[in-house]
Parts: structure tokens; sequence; C-alpha cells
């Protein structure tokens, strides 16, 4: 009986435990999950003020309002008195930058003129993306019909070069002032933001917020107003504040060729133009207004840069 029991007894197996692992669990860093995501002007804002092309635009920009804002600050004469008995003096004294042909304190007429030029630039700006803005959005957002007639007219005067277009009406108004500069340049000014705002609107109406919040009730102005505009005029600010230098470039042309701005106001375009048969004898005298002229435009180009670096995610710099 015993062998039999030790006949069926059956091996026992024994089963190989592994050790724990004695070493500790690394922590894992917990997410933030109440941090919400920045919006694209927030993302926009993070990404200029982090970006030194911005920031030095920026500064002299707002040196530039300062100075058309307090003339006065930087200059106690009379750019608009001419005495001949001081005609082509040297820098120095009461006039550090000398005076011109006329007897004009340059330093003075180059002061003076900063207003001049920055109100024309910022009013054209203004008045050339409310056209353009709202003709663009309405043929990009209707369609049809609308948008060919609107794309033809926006053909024809895309054609016309503002500076020539300027001109032609300028010779049929006369006398010129700020705000006849400032409609004259917005008439020929709108194209460019027109296409644009067109583009965007269209390539916008196509996502899916726009039929949601169709579906939602919303009407056409509201979607419109409300979701697709905010979202599609991020690249007409870009090109908004560079066309802001190209007025300010266009202006002093048509006051060098004598179209513009008449000679009782003050402007570099004028300046320029009375500086150049002076070139050899007394350079600087075309210089400043030329410099001053340079620093604006070039001053709200790199402002525009910067801008669309911020705002176009794929022109953004890695």
């Amino acid at each position: 009986m015993a062998s039999d029991a030790r006949a069926t007894r059956r091996p026992t197996t024994q089963h190989w435990v592994a050790p724990l692992d004695e070493t500790p669990l690394q922590e894992v860093d917990a997410v933030d999950t109440s941090t919400a995501p920045r919006s694209l002007w927030a993302e926009a804002a993070h990404n200029l003020v982090r970006n030194p092309v911005f920031v030095i635009s920026a500064l002299l920009i707002a040196f530039i309002l300062f100075v058309a804002a307090f003339p006065q600050i930087f200059s106690d004469q009379d750019p608009s008195y001419g005495d001949l008995m001081n005609a082509n003096q040297p820098a120095g004294g009461e006039h550090p930058f000398g005076t011109s042909r006329q007897g004009y304190d340059i330093l003075a007429r180059t002061v003076w003129g900063t207003r001049t030029s920055v109100l024309i630039g910022f009013f054209t700006m203004i008045g050339s993306t409310l056209i353009g803005g709202v003709i663009g959005a309405l043929a990009g957002y209707l369609g049809g019909w609308f948008d060919e007639i609107v794309s033809r007219i926006t053909d024809v005067f895309f054609a016309i070069p503002m500076i020539l277009g300027a001109i032609v009406i300028a010779t049929r108004v006369g006398e010129m002032t700020i705000w006849t500069v400032v409609l004259v340049l917005s008439i020929f000014g709108w194209t460019n933001i027109a296409r644009i705002m067109r583009g965007s609107v269209i390539s916008t109406k196509s996502q899916d917020f726009v039929p949601t919040s169709t579906a939602l009730g919303a009407s056409r102005p509201v979607v419109l107003l409300r979701h697709i505009i905010p979202n599609a005029i991020a690249p007409v600010i870009v090109t908004a504040t560079v066309n802001l230098g190209v007025f300010i470039v266009a202006e002093a042309t048509l006051s060098f060729l004598g179209v513009g701005l008449p000679t009782s106001v003050v402007s570099w375009g004028r300046d320029i133009a009375a500086a150049r048969d002076a070139l050899r004898t007394q350079p600087m005298m075309l210089f400043y207004p030329s410099f001053a002229l340079a620093l604006t435009v070039l001053s709200f180009i790199m402002l525009g840069d910067a801008v669309r670096d911020a705002l176009d995610p794929k022109a953004r710099k890695r």
C-alpha cells in the first residue's frame, strides 16, 4: 500500500516568483488642465512682444507719433516763415539743421512735416481699408453675380496706377488739401485690401463653424459680422499696416511732382522737391526730409512684417 501511494503521488511543482522591484516609481508631472489655450489674438500678442523687429519698429513709430503730436517741443521756429536774409545758413545756433534757399528753418519744416505725412497716411489707410474691406467681404460672402461684378470693377481700378490716377484727379480738382489727398488716395488704394479680404472670407466661410452657426439660427449678416470677419481680418490688418507707409510715400510723390499739397502746407515732398536743385551745394537740405520720410516708411513696413509673422503661423519663423 505504501508503494502504491508513492507511485500515485504526483510531484509538486515549485513556481519561481520574481522579487518585487524595490526601485520607487517615478513621479509623473501633472498636466494643468485649468490653463486654456490662447486665442489667435492672444497668441499673436505673445509672439509680438518677443519679436525684436516689432519692439524696434514700435518704439520708432511711438517716437514719430510723439513728434507729430508735439512738434513745438523739438523746434520753436515757425516752419512757414522764410527770411531771405538768412537763406542758406549752415547748421548751428538758432538753426541746428541750417536754413533753405528760401530762408526756412530746415529742422522746423522737417519736424512739422511729420504731422502732415502721418495724418495723410493714417486716414488714407483707414479709408482704403474700410472701402476695400466692405467690398471684399461682401463679394467673398455673397459670391455669384455680385462677386463677378465686384471682381471686374476691382480689376479696372487695379490696372490704374495709384499715383497716375491721383495726378489726373488732382489736376481736375485744382488746389489740394489734406482731406482731398486722403480721398484721392483712398479711391485708388482700396483694391489690394478688397482682394485680400475676399480671398480670406472665401477661405473662412468653408470652415465648419459657419454652417453650424447658420443651423443654430444665426442670420447671414450675423454670421458675416460675428463669425467670418473676425476670423478673416488678420491678413487685412497686416496689409493695412504696410499700406500706411505706402500712402505716406504716395503723398510725398504727389507733393514732389507739384500736384499734391499747396506750398502753404509743410510737407516732406515739397521740401525734397525744393532741395533737389541744391543737391551739390547744400546736400543736407535734401538729406533731412528724405531721411525722415525713409525712417517713417521703414518703421511701418517693419511693423507690418512683425504683425504678419505673428498672425500667420505658416509665415512664422521656426
